[in-house]
């Protein structure tokens, strides 16, 4: 195996290089702003590698996403802002102030704890129980965690039977708001409603010890298989998907359930 020293400073040098003078010329142009996106992008990615369960994907997608982290860093140490060494000792000194149980004399027990005394050390340098949370998590994952922060200031329900209580009258809210617009023109109010009725389910998520997040992705990756089982069938049977009616796709989609559920012809995932 590599020694991680030696193979993190020849990433830095490959870094350097492609920066440099004589270096790729699509690099060079590359600014923290623009490199944004393919941030985002690596990051999804390892998360589908992670999810797949797929080692070799993850190995290379953990190495995309350090490349994204080298790329800002040598960005910024040639605005002179910071270094990558910078980041890394800034990093290495937090993780050693939120593990006093591991670095010092504090001992915790269990992982419970560990997330208390976390929460109680972050909120020594926050003004709100929600400052700190990224405007640009995905949408889900950010209405979670701001409804937890403030739950963990004393704004909570009491029992779930509550949430479910909001939900259904956030559904009845969209329905009525929808029923009440004109067709075919932007219906602000329902877009409001509909807004409040995903989040009080991403509250149903939290007090089910569900992530809203990943739950979704798991339903839209079980629909994408499905659908190409559908695809491929009518394919092998010479229907076009044009021809289908409400009935045909419905059966078809009963059709892709059922061999989902057959473990001798699996959907791929």
């Amino acid at each position: 195996m590599p020694d991680p020293a030696t193979a993190l400073l020849r990433l830095l040098e490959v870094m350097a290089t492609l920066r440099g003078p004589q270096g790729c010329p699509w690099d060079r142009e590359q600014t923290h702003r623009s490199l944004l996106p393919y941030l985002i992008e690596e990051a999804y990615e390892l998360v589908d590698a992670v999810e797949r369960g797929d080692a070799a994907a993850l190995r290379e997608e953990l190495g995309d996403v350090l490349l994204q982290v080298v790329f800002h860093a040598r960005v910024a140490e040639e605005a002179g802002a910071f270094t990558f060494a910078d980041v890394a000792a800034a990093l290495s000194e937090k993780l050693v102030q939120r593990h006093p149980h591991v670095f010092g004399g504090t001992r915790l027990e269990s992982a419970e704890e560990v997330r208390h005394i976390w929460e109680q050390r972050k909120m020594e340098t926050r003004s709100s129980h929600l400052e700190g949370i990224p405007n640009g998590l995905p949408a889900l994952q950010w209405a979670g965690k701001v409804a937890a922060r403030a739950a963990k200031a004393g704004f909570e329900w009491n029992h779930r039977g509550e949430i479910f209580t909001r939900a259904a009258q956030e559904l009845e809210e969209f329905r009525v708001s929808l029923e009440a617009g004109t067709a075919g023109r932007s219906n602000a109010a329902a877009e409001t409603e509909f807004g409040d009725l995903l989040f009080a389910l991403v509250q149903v998520a939290r007090w089910s010890g569900i992530d809203a997040e990943a739950a979704l992705r798991r339903s839209t990756r079980k629909f994408i298989g499905r659908f190409g089982w559908m695809e491929r069938t009518l394919r092998e049977r010479g229907v076009a998907s044009g021809s289908l009616d409400a009935a045909a796709w419905e059966a078809l989609w009963q059709e892709a359930k059922a061999a989902e559920a057959n473990a001798a012809n699996p959907i791929p995932k």
